[in-house]
């Protein structure tokens, strides 16, 4: 279907969510009109949620009265349905079918292979820093061998320029925390400098784009970290 700004956009969503937060940055790339509705996570779902979602999960999107659900389809329709915003080229151009593999495999390669330790780790935050060492030894080592070499000619962002691609999308939410714990204490500080001595192509480009508007445009840093210290300082 041919995407224009006169689409009915809703966003089913919440703020905290780092699944949900995709959604926010794509659509921030698209400058796009949508409506939002919150959604509380720390209460059942409603009957009227759970007709759109069954599962119950967020984000869900509403376009045009069709239901997209899961985040990480959500941004990949996003950005198919407005190709213009140059998330990720059409299957159509020319060494498009590539580059939205490149992107696809970059994308589920840091998630399967690297977040699983960092979230490991700072599971660990009230065991303290000698019971997160292992996990986060294992991460640096995913992120050395798995991604480093996918970044090594795509400085500072995926695409090789300031533009986001759909890789900063489906990623930022979770770069953005993951420095954030290093930045309050939830991991030893001692990850930040690891990454830049050895993952220096990794370090570069997590940083710029965690800097970026669209990437922040929900993020409330002191909100999450509350949470965070709140949630896994529980022994």
């Amino acid at each position: 279907m041919a995407a224009t700004p006169q689409h009915k956009i809703k966003l089913y969503t919440n703020h905290g969510c780092p699944w949900a937060h995709r959604a926010h940055i794509a659509l921030a790339e698209l400058n796009v009109p949508f409506q939002e509705e919150l959604i509380d996570l720390s209460v059942p779902r409603t009957r009227e949620y759970l007709a759109i979602n069954p599962r119950g999960l967020v984000p869900s999107l509403e376009f045009d009265g069709h239901v997209v659900t899961e985040s990480a389809v959500v941004a990949a329709f996003l950005a198919d349905a407005y190709p213009a915003a140059g998330l990720v080229p059409a299957s159509t151009d020319e060494g498009g079918p590539l580059a939205r593999a490149r992107i696809a495999f970059f994308v589920d390669t840091y998630f399967s292979k690297a977040v699983g330790h960092a979230q490991k780790a700072v599971s660990a935050y009230a065991e303290g820093p000698a019971a997160q060492e292992p996990a986060l030894a294992d991460f640096v080592a995913a992120v050395v061998k798995e991604i480093e070499p996918l970044l090594a000619d795509a400085a500072p962002f995926f695409g090789g320029s300031s533009k986001l691609t759909l890789a900063e999308v489906q990623t930022g939410s979770f770069l953005l925390r993951l420095y954030a714990y290093i930045k309050h204490g939830l991991v030893p500080a001692s990850l930040e400098a690891e990454l830049a001595t050895k993952a220096p192509n990794f370090d570069k480009w997590a940083k710029a784009t965690i800097a970026h508007p669209s990437v922040t445009c929900i993020w409330d840093e002191d909100r999450i970290i509350a949470h965070s210290k709140y949630r896994f300082g529980k022994k």
